[in-house]
């Protein structure tokens, strides 16, 4: 009975090691594919993702904002265009 015993319990982990070690290597191969597919893609990280999102918004409000004033300025210079209008002889 012991040795009935410890043949199942010396089979069932070499069955373990077996199974184990093509599923590390296939695991260990798919992550390699994947690093490497995923490099060519040249993608960021979530973090890096939204600094950059922040650094749009604030760039999209200070474009807006510039965009405002030159539009000021373009309608001040027509205004003052109008009140002294010169002869270009």
């Amino acid at each position: 009975m012991l040795a009935q015993r410890l043949f199942d319990e010396v089979s069932g982990k070499l069955s373990e090691v077996l199974a184990a070690g093509p599923a590390r290597d296939i695991e260990k191969n798919v992550r390699a594919v994947l690093t490497a597919g995923f490099a060519k893609l040249d993608l960021v990280t979530r973090e890096e993702f939204e600094v950059q999102q922040a650094v749009l918004a604030k760039t999209r409000e200070l474009l807006t904002g510039l965009e405002a004033r030159i539009a000021a300025l373009e309608s001040r210079k027509i205004a003052v265009a109008d009140d002294n209008p010169q002869d270009d002889f």
